[in-house]
C-alpha cells in the first residue's frame, strides 16, 4: 500500500496509510494486520487506558486469532494462567460446568490485562507500527485523505496532524471517532457492571481454583474469576436504572451482597474486605451503524461490543481487528465493495449475538422482577 500521492499535504506533519485510534486488543490487531498487508500504520492512543482493565477470562476461540497475529506463543507464557471452563448458577440453584480443557483449542486463560494489551501493543511496535502518544483532535475529509490533529489532554504543543488514506476507529464502547464520521452507536439497554479487584490475600495466591463462576440473583447477575497473581475479578451486573436501588455503588453494600449469595461468596472467603474502590461501567450490547465507511472503519467495541455474559470481548475484538484490517486492504487493492461488505457484517454479528443474548436470558425464569421481565420480553 502506498500512502497518499504528492508527498505531505499542507498543513500536516506526516504522511500515512492508516490511522489506527486506539491501541487496545482491536486496534493492535487491525494495526499488525495492516502492516503485514504492506500499509503504514500509525497508533495514536492515550498514555493509559481510560478505566482500569478490571482483567477477565480469555477464550480458548482467541488462541487460533493470536496464532495467526503470530503472538500466541508470546501470550501463552507470558504470566497468566490456564483458565479451565466456567461454572454458571443459572435457572437453578445447583451449578452447570463447561469444561474447555477438552475443547479443540484446549483451554483458555485468566488474563493479567495490562500485560496481555502490552504485548499486543509491543508486537505492533515491532512489526512496523508507529506508535504516538495522544487522542484525535479533528479528523476532515480530503478528496484523497483524511487530515486527522492529534494531541494529549491538558497539555499545549503536543501532538501534530496527519495525513491517512484510512482511519480506523478502535476507542471502544464511546467510538469516538466513528462519531465523528457521522456513524452512530446504539445500545439495546442499560446493562451496566459494577466491579472491582480483590488483592491476593497475603501476598499471595488464594488457591489453585481456576474457573470463572457466573450467578444469576433476583436483580441480575454476579462474575468472578481468579487473576494471575492470585487476586479476584468480582464484577455484579444490572440495569443503571436499578443500581441506586440496589445501592451497589456502595462498596459496603455491594460487599454484603456478594457475600449472601449461594455461590460467589464461597470463591471469595479468603477476603475479609471489599476492594479499596470500586468501576462503573456501561455492559451493554451496541453496535455502530454503518460499522465502516468510504475510508475508514469501526473494529473491537467501536464496531460492535457484546454483553460480558458471553465473555468474547477480546475474542471479538480480535476478530473485527483483523477483519476491519482485510477490509481496507482489499479497498485499497480495488474491491470497492469490501468496507460496505464489513459493516453489513458487523451488523449481522450484533443481531446473532442479541438473538442467543436472549435465548440465555430467558433460561432464568425464577424471578419476576424488572431486569429478569425486560429480559423476558426482549425477543433479540
Amino acid at each position: 500500500m502506498a500512502a497518499v500521492n504528492g508527498g505531505t499535504p499542507p498543513g500536516c506533519d506526516a504522511v500515512c496509510d492508516v490511522l489506527v485510534a486506539g491501541a487496545g486488543p482491536a486496534g493492535c490487531a487491525a494495526a499488525l494486520a495492516l502492516v503485514r498487508g504492506g500499509a503504514d500504520v500509525v497508533l495514536v492512543a492515550p498514555a493509559a487506558p481510560d478505566r482500569p482493565r478490571i482483567g477477565e477470562s480469555l477464550d480458548p476461540a482467541a488462541g487460533p486469532l493470536l496464532e495467526r497475529l503470530g503472538v500466541l506463543g508470546r501470550i501463552a507464557h507470558d504470566g497468566h494462567a490456564p483458565c479451565y471452563g466456567g461454572r454458571a448458577a443459572w435457572g437453578r440453584d445447583a451449578p452447570t460446568e463447561v469444561s474447555s480443557v477438552l475443547g479443540p483449542y484446549g483451554p483458555g486463560l485468566h488474563l493479567d490485562r495490562a500485560r496481555f494489551d502490552t504485548a499486543l501493543l509491543e508486537a505492533a511496535e515491532a512489526a512496523g507500527a508507529l506508535r504516538r502518544t495522544g487522542r484525535i483532535r479533528a479528523v476532515e475529509r480530503r478528496p484523497d485523505h483524511w487530515r486527522v490533529a492529534t494531541g494529549t489532554a491538558g497539555t499545549t504543543g503536543t501532538g501534530g496532524t496527519f495525513s491517512a488514506r484510512y482511519v480506523v476507529d478502535a476507542t471502544g464502547r464511546p467510538a469516538r471517532l466513528a462519531r465523528r464520521l457521522g456513524a452512530a452507536p446504539g445500545r439495546s439497554d442499560r446493562l451496566t457492571a459494577v466491579a472491582g479487584i480483590l488483592a491476593a490475600p497475603g501476598g499471595g495466591p488464594a488457591g489453585a481454583e481456576r474457573t470463572s463462576l457466573v450467578e444469576s440473583t433476583p436483580w441480575g447477575w454476579w462474575y468472578t474469576a481468579p487473576l494471575p497473581d492470585g487476586g479476584r475479578v468480582l464484577m455484579a451486573v444490572t440495569d443503571a436504572d436499578l443500581v441506586a436501588g440496589t445501592l451497589l455503588y456502595d462498596r459496603d453494600v455491594w460487599w454484603a451482597r456478594a457475600q449472601a449469595t449461594g455461590h460467589v461468596r464461597q470463591r471469595i472467603t479468603p477476603w475479609r474486605e471489599p476492594p479499596g474502590q470500586l468501576d462503573v461501567a456501561t455492559a451493554a450490547p451496541s453496535c455502530t451503524r454503518p460499522a465502516a465507511g468510504p475510508g475508514w472503519a469501526a473494529v473491537g467495541d467501536a464496531a460492535a461490543a457484546t454483553d460480558p455474559l458471553a465473555a468474547r470481548g477480546i475474542v471479538m475484538a480480535l476478530a473485527t481487528g483483523m477483519e476491519g484490517a482485510r477490509a481496507i486492504l482489499a479497498d485499497h487493492a480495488g474491491d470497492g465493495g469490501a468496507l460496505a461488505a464489513y459493516a453489513r457484517r458487523i451488523t449481522a454479528l450484533h443481531e446473532e449475538h442479541l438473538r442467543a443474548r436472549a435465548v440465555q436470558y430467558r433460561r432464568e425464569q425464577r424471578w419476576d422482577t424488572p431486569f429478569w421481565r425486560r429480559r423476558h420480553r426482549t425477543t433479540g
